[in-house]
């Protein structure tokens, strides 16, 4: 390997961390289900307390499937802008669906926090709008 091969990294501080998490509103949701790894990219809201993820549901959602298996999720947030400018956290923790009646949950969503929500190949009727809180037990931060 040679010295172009590489950037060197550093940690994030918590103020740091804090401010990429308030500005990223996209990421990479991975999830398991015995021994097998699903990942997605997922809109996301972070309020200071909680981490809030919108997902699109539907029958026979994989994803939905994955979700009801998983112990502990990670979400990713990064960006990276050539040629070595890069950060990157990682969260981890329980992913829990929110109810309606939960001030983050649709139905009480005044801000419109999250971008507009992608469909793939489904009719818009099909698709069901859920959020679910991201339950932060781990987090850390890496940048160049």
């Amino acid at each position: 390997m040679t010295a172009e091969d590489y950037t060197y990294t550093e940690g994030m501080t918590e103020a740091e961390i804090d401010a990429r998490l308030h500005e990223t509103k996209t990421g990479v949701l991975a999830l398991a289900r015995d021994g097998e790894a699903y990942a997605i990219p997922v809109a996301c809201h972070y309020d200071g307390d909680r981490l809030v993820l919108r997902l699109g549901e539907h029958e026979d959602s994989e994803k939905m499937a994955f979700v009801e298996t998983t112990e502990r999720a990670t979400l990713v947030l990064y960006e990276y802008e050539q040629p070595d400018e890069s950060w990157s956290v990682v969260v981890r923790g329980p992913i829990v669906r929110l109810e309606e009646d939960d001030p983050t949950s649709i139905e009480n969503d005044t801000d419109n926090d999250f971008p507009p929500i992608r469909i793939f190949g489904e009719t818009i009727e099909d698709v069901e709008e859920v959020r679910f809180e991201l339950r932060v037990d781990e987090v850390t931060g890496r940048q160049t």
